[in-house]
């Protein structure tokens, strides 16, 4: 018979470099997790992903075991790796922080896919191209 799921967390880490931070602490403590085994499995984990913030789903069953599942990391954040800045634009609609190509679009399309509920790279791409215009980024 397959275990009863408890508690569902989403949490946020640097992927591959995750550390243990209080904030994790308040939130996977509850739950009965053990933090330092967590860390050391996310950080074998996503460290292909070494560098992005990496969104992961964890499972906690009733006998305090758990599993987890990583995610794709989030399209601001490949955005703004792509132009190499640190946070968008405060007032999106008047300053602009930078632009993106349609192939740069096309790339963190086709890396978010798994994650987006569509299968087309082109409607991918507008749901990307979305995000950029709401951090102030425009796309040419």
């Amino acid at each position: 018979m397959a275990k009863k799921i408890v508690k569902k967390i989403k949490i946020i880490a640097s992927g591959g470099a995750a550390v243990l931070t209080p904030a994790m602490g308040q939130v996977l403590g509850p739950a009965g997790i053990n933090i330092g085994e967590f860390v050391k499995k996310f950080n074998e984990a996503s460290k292909e992903m070494r560098g992005d913030m990496v969104p992961a789903e964890i499972s906690v069953y009733e006998d305090r075991s758990y599993d987890f599942v990583l995610k794709t990391p989030p399209a601001s954040s490949l955005i703004l790796k792509a132009l190499g800045k640190e946070k968008g634009s405060g007032k999106p609609n008047t300053a602009k922080i930078g632009t993106i190509t349609k192939a740069q679009v096309r790339e963190i399309a086709q890396k978010k896919l798994p994650d987006l509920n569509t299968t087309d790279v082109d409607v991918a791409m507008k749901i990307v191209e979305g995000s950029a215009r709401s951090m102030g980024v425009d796309v040419k």
